[in-house]
């Protein structure tokens, strides 16, 4: 219950209204007013606030903290996702942005044209300062999948040019350049990549060694979702950049997870997808292209504006859209930057550490992803011996009521199970997949 008092540094600390309260007053849908929904996002983040002053100098606060913030995301009582890498759970006052702009576009259109693209470039504004990139650096997309397409179809490359791209990629990662080479010629060449790797230089040397006179491109998951793999994307770019190529992430799980700056991370372009870690709605993303890089990149997708701005805006020339997504957005980064990003990152990695140790001590488990707190994040993959991955994730449903997925395949040694870990998530829960793994493997 939102309403539940928790101890910690000896004060009783209110977190808002009840849960059942909140539901009741979504009860009846477009009877409900934006002043009532702005209300109850303020409640949820005075309770942040009473909380970050019981933590003010924790920078890694207990379980008490986390417990509290669990109850202000709006999934199923009594459900554990641990299925984030796929689609995440909105926090309350995202949601509550979400329903109030789209009540807004009902009820007052004009304010679509009239205050929505103002308003939009705030949001624009925070997600650059969120992600350390200016804002003519950022650009608002529908998901990776089509950020990863703006970049393959807007570099002119000539028949012969080289991408290198890693075994373990996305299809939203692969088939944009597969597109790209069965219209232009350009040539795709993999680089393997272990699992898990050894150590950062071991992926670097691995992508220098690939690169010849013809190579003008590197394109590789930040945040690899088959694995967990964390790419060691700076030292990865300095590498790249001492011979003249570019580097496009895909980082469709990063933003939310980890605490990213991309003028630190030297990154030429980055996608992703909020709607994961971040909380956003489905159906908005992030593009950005270093300012260095946009002379190389053209739009994919033009009507006016495309050829008269110096900045990442004519890459956004997309016509009308669902601004409401993009506020949400917008909500979801105050939202995590009311707890912090840094907070975030290691809240995760700490869940995520936990869950590979006690993956370490099964015997028959086999960890793809590395224990490496630099190279790994909120995603673990792993296989058990004599065990389906399939057999694992309905246990675990059908046991605890925990969402998990399969992932990879079997021909290229990558099939087994993903966890993700987010904040919401405790480490009673996390024991809970390890009893159940403990489980099955007993039974093989």
């Amino acid at each position: 219950m939102i309403t539940a008092d928790h101890e910690a540094g000896g004060g009783a600390v209110s977190t808002g209204i009840s849960r059942r309260t909140f539901t009741k007053a979504l009860i009846g849908g477009s009877a409900l007013s934006l002043a009532a929904l702005d209300r109850l996002s303020a409640s949820v983040y005075a309770s942040l606030d009473a909380l970050n002053q019981q933590y003010l100098n924790d920078p890694s606060p207990d379980g008490a903290y986390w417990d509290a913030l669990r109850e202000h995301y709006m999934f199923q009582e009594g459900l554990i996702m641990m299925n984030n890498g796929t689609v995440g759970p909105m926090p309350e006052p995202v949601f509550n942005t979400l329903v109030k702009y789209f009540k807004v576009q009902c009820e007052q259109p004009c304010d679509v044209y009239n205050t929505f693209a103002s308003r939009v470039d705030g949001v624009r504004e925070n997600l650059a300062r969120f992600i350390g990139a200016s804002v003519d650096e950022v650009v608002l997309t529908h998901n990776t999948t089509e950020g990863m397409n703006f970049v393959a179809h807007g570099l002119d490359l000539e028949p012969g040019d080289e991408i290198l791209m890693s075994n373990m990629e996305h299809p939203g990662g692969i088939n944009p350049w597969k597109l790209k080479a069965a219209r232009y010629g350009v040539e795709i060449k993999e680089v393997p990549i272990g699992l898990p790797p050894g150590s950062v230089e071991e992926l670097v040397d691995a992508f220098e060694s690939a690169i010849t006179s013809r190579t003008k491109v590197i394109s590789v998951s930040h945040t690899v979702f088959i694995s967990g793999l964390i790419f060691p994307i700076k030292e990865l770019s300095e590498m790249a950049h001492r011979h003249g190529v570019v580097v496009l992430a895909d980082s469709a799980h990063g933003l939310g997870m980890l605490d990213l700056d991309m003028h630190d991370m030297g990154v030429d372009f980055f996608a992703s997808s909020p709607y994961k870690w971040l909380g956003a709605p489905t159906g908005i993303g992030l593009l950005y292209v270093r300012k260095e890089a946009q002379e190389r990149l053209w739009p994919t997708i033009a009507t006016s504006g495309w050829d008269n701005t110096s900045s990442a805006s004519r890459y956004e020339t997309l016509g009308q859209r669902a601004d409401a997504l993009a506020f949400a957005m917008g909500e979801a980064i105050d939202f995590q930057n009311r707890v912090g990003k840094a907070r975030i990152d290691r809240r995760i990695k700490t869940l995520a550490s936990h869950l590979k140790g006690g993956l370490a001590e099964i015997p028959g488990a086999r960890l793809h992803t590395s224990k490496d707190c630099y190279l790994s994040g909120g995603l673990t993959a792993f296989s058990m011996a004599g065990v389906d991955p399939q057999q694992i994730v309905d246990y675990l449903r059908e046991r605890y009521n925990i969402v998990v997925r399969t992932i990879g395949n079997e021909a290229a040694g990558t099939h087994g199970v993903r966890v993700s870990t987010h904040v919401f998530v405790n480490l009673e829960q996390v024991d809970r997949v390890l009893d159940g793994v403990r489980h099955l493997a007993a039974r093989a």
